[in-house]
């Protein structure tokens, strides 16, 4: 099972703290747990790290760029490609009853990519490189309507999934095929999957059936007190996918950015924030935003229409963006343990390394406050961390520093190097992190 993060417990750490050597050999066999089976799809030149884009294998997929990040908006009306690119948003995943010819024109006209259905029109642009991947439809996974008011069968067979995903490789394979699962993958009482509920050996069978694994739970607006609120089922529906995968496909996730169908909660902008960088640190490589509305009215762009939220997002998609290139570069095996104060409140860590910096990304995994102290792997004397985005640095002392965390916090951190430079907005225009 490939991991990106480690959860060390306050107490093995205790034990080993009064032997150095005791320390070390805890935190790696944490961090052997946590990066010792992952794969990297990179390699090595003079010495140097050169990434070699997991979607190289498609000729017309998602881009091979090391500045790529995917970050996704499901099913919306390409007349507003404009205003998502310019919130940082690269793909579309989906197209309603589409695609049509029109929709693509449109999606062509702004350079937004789209994931969408193969269909007769699809395949008329099999040289269109607007079309960056294909999709099975939604949800398969769960209960299946059976049409007129009769109620739901079950749901879709993984087999009848895996025969669908043959088909669609037979008509092009220069693209990857996408199957976003329902919230069953990060929770098995999930009762929307009928008679499946509560089987989740179903989904190492479902995800033979694609090249990109994704799924979908909204925990702010959840209606089950079991999920309601637990931000974590996210990154739980990420670790399993990859689990469930073995490393052999790529993984994304959705995210929820509006009230869906609840009128008392909606995700905060920092609840946000915390599920996709969870969703990260947990090993997705893609993000899908869900921004559909249909309390207290049916509003299929409500992201665009929310102010607050539309800066938000804005401001996080920026951020990864400029990020790619170190987010595309390989987890850094052994190179950090963390240590929690509160033993109720864990965090998450991911380790990367780009030009000479040494990047941590941490989340706060439960609602509550916590200091964490991380300690890194041959990093002596005194180092300055810069807490990116947020106007503040911390000192290290010999690899060792402390950091406060508020509920759902997130906090990035880079350790020497330089910013990585990418390129935002045209091929010469360079931006720093």
């Amino acid at each position: 099972m490939r991991r990106n993060m480690i959860l060390v417990p306050k107490e093995i750490c205790r034990k080993a703290s009064g032997n150095s050597a005791g320390l070390r050999i805890t935190c790696f066999i944490a961090l052997a747990c946590a990066f010792g089976l992952r794969d990297t799809a990179y390699s090595s030149a003079y010495g140097e790290d050169v990434i070699t884009s997991p979607y190289v294998k498609w000729k017309n997929g998602p881009s091979h760029s090391a500045d790529f990040f995917p970050i996704a908006v499901w099913l919306q009306n390409p007349n507003n490609a404009w205003r998502y690119q310019r919130a940082g948003f690269n793909t579309y995943v989906g197209l309603w009853q589409g695609p049509t010819e029109s929709q693509l024109s449109e999606l062509k006209k702004f350079g937004m990519k789209v994931i969408c259905h193969q269909n007769e029109v699809g395949l008329r642009h099999v040289d269109d490189t607007t079309i960056i991947g294909w999709m099975h439809g939604d949800e398969p996974d769960n209960a299946q309507s059976l049409g007129n008011g009769k109620g739901y069968g079950p749901p879709i067979p993984p087999e009848k999934m895996i025969d669908d995903y043959r088909r669609l490789r037979r008509a092009d394979l220069t693209r990857p095929l996408l199957l976003n699962l329902s919230q069953g993958v990060a929770w098995d009482g999930w009762y929307g999957r009928g008679v499946r509920t509560n089987h989740p050996e179903d989904y190492p069978e479902y995800v033979k059936g694609c090249d990109i694994a994704s799924f979908d739970i909204y925990p702010v607006v959840h209606d089950n007190p079991q999920v309601a609120g637990k931000l974590w089922y996210v990154a739980r529906g990420v670790e399993r996918l990859m689990e469930w995968t073995k490393g052999e496909k790529i993984v994304w996730n959705c995210i929820e950015c509006s009230r869906i169908n609840n009128l008392e909660k909606k995700a905060t902008p920092h609840q946000v924030k915390c599920e996709v960088w969870m969703s990260i640190i947990h090993g997705s490589t893609g993000l899908i935003y869900f921004v559909h509305e249909w309390q207290p009215r049916f509003d299929e762009s409500a992201l665009l229409n929310d102010g607050q939220m539309l800066s938000a997002v804005t401001e996080i998609n920026r951020q990864i963006a400029k990020l790619a290139p170190v987010l595309n570069s390989p987890t850094v095996k052994d190179a950090v343990c963390v240590l929690s104060d509160n033993k109720d409140v864990p965090v998450a860590v991911m380790a990367k390394e780009h030009e000479g910096a040494t990047y941590l990304f941490a989340v706060g995994m439960r609602d509550g406050k916590t200091s964490a102290k991380f300690t890194l792997r041959s990093l002596e004397g005194q180092r300055t961390v810069e807490a990116l985005g947020e106007n503040r640095t911390i000192m290290s002392e010999d690899g060792v520093f402390t950091d406060n965390f508020e509920a759902w916090d997130v906090h990035l951190y880079r350790i020497g190097g330089k910013p990585p430079t990418v390129a935002i907005g045209g091929k010469n225009a360079l931006t720093k992190v």
